[in-house]
């Protein structure tokens, strides 16, 4: 069988960072899918973290990622239409969309393992949502409803803005029973969510000019995503692979606090990297530990801390720290790559993707990288 590690499926949702949402308003930055659909999947992080931590619940963490990505996929497919067209087809032409979108995955990703290509027609079919799913659907709404308030003032004058607003609010208010909902839309002061969001505003390769422009935050979920992908394939078991996810979601998080520092200039500088480290875990206590109840904190330290360290915890237990680094690494040359491809690059961008081309090369073999370039050096993007 396939696996689930797919170069196409990769590619397809990298090029979500293409995707540009609310492209008929004014925006103050840049709002693309990928980066929504990265801080969809922080937020569901957080919703599935009250629910089990105040109300004691036992989640599918399982059904919660899956349930992310496979509304990703989704939405590559149902591409630049409008939420409430969106929403008026899925209820009026339910099985002849999804029955599109399931032929639109299969044919763009013709290899892809039956298995996980069941369990995503399982979900975009699915009409009788658990408590996972809800805790998605809501991540869904309260990442638009962050993206709506940055936009909202300068569009003031704009038609049917407040029709948009009173739209979202009621979308939301189907999900506040949820204690995270309840929590984040009655807080006044910045959020976890805030401080993840503003990775939304910080660019990958700073001064290197690229198409397209990915951030910190989408680069994040897509190390997450490659790494899931991989667990998949070995066959991990749950709470490693959850382990692996967040961790791969959360490892570029101190970037909120001391900006994206470009790796030849970590090298080059002696002692930067151990000076970056010290005032990052100085700014991640006083600054963003605050952000989220005292319970979770240990639990995002392992997350946060020496991601790309190989990690059997007593108390959290397994990363793959060094299969983590790889998906990372993999994540940097797809985006010096496919910038070539489109016909922008510099000196800069060529070196670097000769660079992490050579180390997957030579240490990627854990995530099958060779494999996977062949794959996409054969692919028309």
């Amino acid at each position: 069988m396939s696996n689930v590690m797919n170069m196409d499926l990769i590619y397809k949702l990298f090029d979500a960072a293409n995707m540009h949402r609310w492209n008929d308003h004014l925006r103050p930055i840049d709002l693309t899918e990928i980066d929504k659909q990265a801080h969809k999947a922080a937020i569901a992080w957080v919703l599935g973290k009250y629910e089990e931590q105040e109300r004691g619940i036992t989640l599918d963490w399982r059904r919660i990622i899956e349930g992310s990505l496979f509304s990703f996929m989704k939405r590559t497919v149902l591409t630049d239409l409008k939420p409430q067209l969106l929403h008026r087809m899925e209820d009026e032409r339910f099985d002849e969309v999804n029955d599109y979108v399931l032929s639109e995955i299969s044919s763009s990703i013709p290899d892809l393992n039956a298995d996980f290509l069941k369990r995503f027609e399982d979900h975009i079919r699915c009409t009788e949502p658990v408590l996972e799913d809800k805790i998605v659907a809501a991540a869904h709404y309260l990442a638009t409803n962050w993206e709506f308030n940055l936009l909202y003032d300068m569009n003031r004058h704009s038609y049917a803005i407040d029709q948009t607003k009173a739209a979202i609010t009621l979308e939301l208010a189907q999900y506040s029973d949820l204690i995270g909902v309840k929590n984040t839309m009655g807080s006044q002061s910045m959020t976890f969510i805030d401080l993840i969001g503003q990775l939304r505003f910080q660019q990958r390769w700073t001064r290197v000019p690229r198409i397209p422009a990915t951030t910190v935050l989408g680069h994040s979920l897509m190390v997450a995503i490659m790494m899931y992908m991989h667990d998949l394939d070995v066959g991990v078991d749950d709470k490693q692979a959850y382990n692996d996810y967040f961790t791969g979601l959360f490892h570029d998080l101190p970037e909120v606090l001391t900006k994206d520092v470009i790796s030849p200039v970590k090298v080059n500088v002696k002692g930067l990297t151990d000076i970056l480290d010290e005032y990052e875990h100085e700014l991640i206590e006083s600054r963003m530990m605050p952000s989220i109840p005292e319970a979770w904190r240990d639990e995002l330290r392992f997350f946060v801390y020496d991601p790309f360290t190989d990690k059997d915890d007593v108390r959290f237990g397994k990363v793959a720290g060094r299969e983590l680094k790889m998906c990372d690494v993999m994540g940097a040359y797809i985006e010096a790559n496919v910038s070539r491809r489109y016909g922008i690059c510099s000196s800069k961008l060529l070196e670097g993707e000769e660079s992490l081309r050579k180390r997957l090369m030579d240490e990627g073999d854990c995530i099958n990288a060779e494999s996977l370039i062949t794959r996409f050096d054969e692919m028309r993007i």
